[in-house]
């Protein structure tokens, strides 16, 4: 976080945003300061339980992100996961997989308006180093999904 909040913090004229927050906190737990705040959330390439509970819609974690989102807001995930990795997720991440996602993501409150494989242009716009050194994107296949907060 601390190259993007650097970026974040240039000037509006070379692509700062000054409105931008970072905040290491649980998705679950996330302070109520932030309740309605964020008219736009990207997670970029989570992994333990962030990504798990993505991949699982699990309640918890979906209501922290729907509590600190106004309504409207768009959520953009772009989300990784391979065999070696996904191992305890018991599940693939491919078409399938996500359009099921879809009911559940309803079910706490997010439309899903947009799935489909990231491009190596894609994952190059997010400015992730890590994502840069894990091959995201060339060799190693990732999903963007678009969704909106009822």
């Amino acid at each position: 976080m601390r190259d993007a909040s650097r970026r974040a913090d240039r000037s509006e004229r070379r692509g700062g945003l000054p409105n931008a927050l970072f905040v290491v906190a649980a998705a679950e737990a996330l302070p109520y300061e932030l309740d309605g705040q964020a008219c736009h959330l990207s997670v970029t390439l989570p992994w333990g339980s962030l990504l798990r509970g993505l991949l699982t819609a699990d309640a918890g974690i979906l209501a922290g992100l729907h509590r600190i989102c106004a309504p409207g807001a768009g959520v953009e995930l772009l989300l990784s996961l391979t065999p070696r990795d996904g191992a305890g997720y018991g599940m693939v991440l491919d078409m399938a997989s996500l359009s099921r996602l879809g009911a559940s993501y309803e079910r706490c409150g997010f439309d899903m308006v947009a799935m489909c494989p990231a491009t190596a242009s894609d994952v190059a716009a997010t400015h992730s180093t890590w994502a840069k050194r894990l091959g995201v994107g060339r060799e190693r296949p990732a999903w963007r999904v678009g969704l909106v907060r009822r």
